[in-house]
């Protein structure tokens, strides 16, 4: 006993101790470890939304990663971030949630890829001062119940969790639909393809069926095995009318004894009375008749049964007063229909004709360059009073072409939306609004020209408190006009945020005034100053209406009874998000793939008006970008240098101090123990003197 106190007390029972309690904290930090994400857009975190969606999972839902070793900078960043944020998934998730990392080395796992449709991506890498590209895999499958979907391609970190939080809702959403069809449910894919067009030697037309039916397995081994598939010749009693019904190719020509032949091409999917028209068609060239969308047709029909079976949000669209249109001349979807189809879905809104349905939550008015009428606009006012929320793009000026010698005409829109506005404290002012900090474009000929009617807004001119325009770094407007705001007439309910505004450089036209690449800014930089250009109300509103417009005043004269439904005052908080132009709605601004900034800021505004504002987040992380155009001339020509020579400097000066502080160290030293030596005595004396 005396042995083992004595043993406690000794140093070597505190190095076990010490061993012991290693072990147990390595243990622990195993089972339950913390990690601290200190990126001011919490780059590394993940959201509240992706928790909610990883955490009730109720079926095995796995990520299966491939990606290539030793990747080159910066792709070696984006497949660390990867790793990163899936331990905060798995970290969020219930036991249902997995992930697996794939040796890309190994040509099983290659195949394994390869089988979910993932290919590989070039990228470019320098290696021994040369430029080169190089193979390599950088995607990832995922995998729930029968339902597979696929990232590819994944080269940057930014919109990685949004994707990839998305991804899994839909398939939980879409799975879960699936299995609540009764057993004798199907999805059916139909071919519509008339016989009587072979004839016609239309490139492919033998073949197509077969490709149809394979790329319809693909989809349906992802989906449960719940969907058929029916390749029909239509008889010509059907032809016409399914034509009309699902909007088919139809066909006509005349045969050889004079009778008039039809045919009908197309695909389509439905469940029940909805339905699909899937991009299918026989297209004509130079080198006669072929098939258009074979190309695409397992993605199609994959995105087209994800449309049929979503459970999107509907958000009205105002029209009858000219408002931009959501498809173009030729019947196609405009990219802002494409930009919300994801998770919204627009339904046309004629308030001339109908009063607004119970269900919508949002009102989008785009455009409109007719007046609105108080009626329609009492409407919208009482939408807003029970909380109702409403988009607005407006636009200062209709746009009149002129002759082929002339410059267009700007004639002032008066679309009644002021009536409305100014009550809630915001006015759109008739004016166009020109920034000497704008966008440049650089045309063959005519070198560098200042757009100044596409103001470029960067991180200072856009709202950092709001999470609609938090992460972005800039954002290019087109066209747009001013807006006041006047916080007295808006009261002490309603909160006003400026969105948007342009830099201290911007002035303002109302007359007199034309858009060309001649344009100079003003000589009076007086005139010169910051403009308000996209703003957001919130808050429990005023009306701007005394009463309904339509309602008599005649009551029950007999009982003195009368009755009204106006509401005077809001009974629930409503957003109204405005913007003074609706060009930044137009294709000319929102590519196809959404994934410009002002694409972002229109949807994040979407988002935000419908209650999502975790999506805002998730889909903007990384994008913030902090350029030098920030920031004045000089200490933008000061920073560039420096990153480019600065460092470098300060680590050969710091060098060249530690290497004359360890030969003044040696010195010493050696003049301490060894003050005889007569090599280097005086030298050492001197330095020590001065050490001391």
């Amino acid at each position: 006993m005396e042995k083992f106190i004595k043993w406690i007390k000794s140093s070597a029972s505190d190095f076990v101790l010490f061993v012991m309690i290693l072990v147990l904290a390595n243990i622990a930090s195993h089972k339950a470890f913390l990690r601290f994400d200190l990126t001011s857009q919490g780059s590394y975190s993940i959201s509240q939304a992706s928790r909610s969606t990883v955490k009730t999972l109720t079926e095995p839902l796995s990520v299966k990663v491939f990606f290539s070793d030793n990747l080159p900078a910066p792709y070696n960043a984006t497949s660390q971030y990867v790793k990163d944020i899936l331990v905060e998934y798995k970290g969020a998730a219930n036991r249902n949630f997995s992930y697996q990392f794939f040796n890309m080395n190994k040509p099983e796992n290659q195949k394994i890829a390869q089988g979910y449709g993932l290919r590989q991506v070039q990228i470019q890498q320098v290696k021994n001062s040369e430029v080169g590209f190089k193979q390599v895999w950088m995607g990832l499958a995922i995998t729930y119940g029968d339902s597979i979907e696929v990232i590819d391609g994944i080269t940057s970190d930014s919109g990685f969790e949004y994707n990839l939080t998305t991804k899994i809702s839909k398939m939980i959403a879409q799975s879960d639909t699936l299995a609540g069809l009764g057993a004798d449910d199907k999805i059916t894919l139909t071919l519509y393809a008339s016989d009587d067009l072979k004839q016609f030697r239309i490139s492919g037309y033998d073949d197509v069926s077969a490709q149809v039916q394979a790329a319809f397995n693909k989809v349906n081994q992802k989906n449960l095995n719940r969907l058929s598939y029916i390749s029909k010749n239509p008889q010509d009693d059907e032809i016409q009318e399914a034509a009309d019904l699902y909007g088919l190719q139809l066909f006509k020509w005349q045969e050889k004894d004079g009778s008039e032949g039809k045919g009908a091409f197309g695909l389509v999917i439905g469940y029940g009375e909805n339905f699909r028209t899937i991009p299918l068609s026989i297209q004509r060239s130079l080198f006669g008749y072929g098939i258009s969308g074979l190309q695409n047709l397992e993605a199609n029909i994959s995105d087209s049964l994800e449309s049929l079976l979503s459970k999107s949000t509907v958000i009205g669209y105002l029209t009858g007063h000219d408002e931009e249109g959501l498809t173009n001349e030729n019947g196609e979807e405009l990219n802002f229909k494409k930009l919300i189809s994801d998770m919204y879905e627009f339904k046309e809104l004629n308030l001339a004709e109908e009063e607004i349905p119970s269900n919508l939550d949002t009102i989008v008015i785009n455009g409109p360059k007719k007046e609105i009428p108080q009626e329609e606009l009492y409407k919208l006012d009482q939408f807003i009073m029970k909380g109702g929320n409403v988009m607005i793009f407006a636009d200062p000026f209709q746009v009149e072409q002129g002759g082929y010698y002339q410059q267009p005409n700007y004639k002032p829109i008066k679309n009644g939306l002021n009536t409305l506005l100014e009550s809630y404290g915001a006015k759109l002012e008739s004016n166009y609004v020109f920034d000497e900090q704008c966008y440049v474009y650089q045309g063959q000929g005519y070198g560098n020209v200042k757009m100044y009617w596409a103001p470029m807004l960067q991180k200072k001119q856009i709202s950092q408190k709001n999470v609609i325009t938090k992460n972005l770094g800039y954002v290019i407007f087109l066209q747009p006009g001013t807006i006041t705001l006047d916080a007295e007439k808006a009261g002490k309910n309603v909160k006003a945020t400026v969105l948007a505004k342009t830099s201290p450089k911007a002035w303002v036209e109302t007359e007199n005034f034309q858009i060309s690449p001649q344009m100079q800014a003003p000589y009076d930089k007086t005139r010169e100053k910051a403009e308000n250009i996209a703003v957001l109300l919130e808050g429990k509103f005023n009306s701007a209406f005394e009463k309904n417009p339509s309602e008599k005043d005649d009551g029950d004269e007999k009982s003195g009874l009368s009755t009204t439904t106006h509401l005077s005052t809001g009974t629930r908080k409503g957003k109204i998000f405005v913007a003074n132009t609706s060009y930044i709605t137009s294709n000319q601004l929102i590519n196809e793939s959404g994934n410009e900034p002002i694409a972002m800021f229109i949807r994040n505004g979407v988002d935000y008006l419908n209650g999502n504002n975790d999506l805002c987040t998730m889909r903007t992380k990384g994008l913030s970008l902090n350029t030098l155009s920030n920031t004045g001339t000089l200490l933008a020509l000061i920073v560039k240098y420096f990153n480019q020579f600065g460092l470098a400097v300060l680590v050969a000066i710091a060098g060249f101090i530690v290497w004359r502080m360890r030969i003044i160290r040696r010195r010493s030293i050696h003049f301490r123990y060894n003050p005889n030596d007569s090599r280097d005595l005086e030298t050492a004396k001197s330095l020590n003197k001065d050490g001391e």
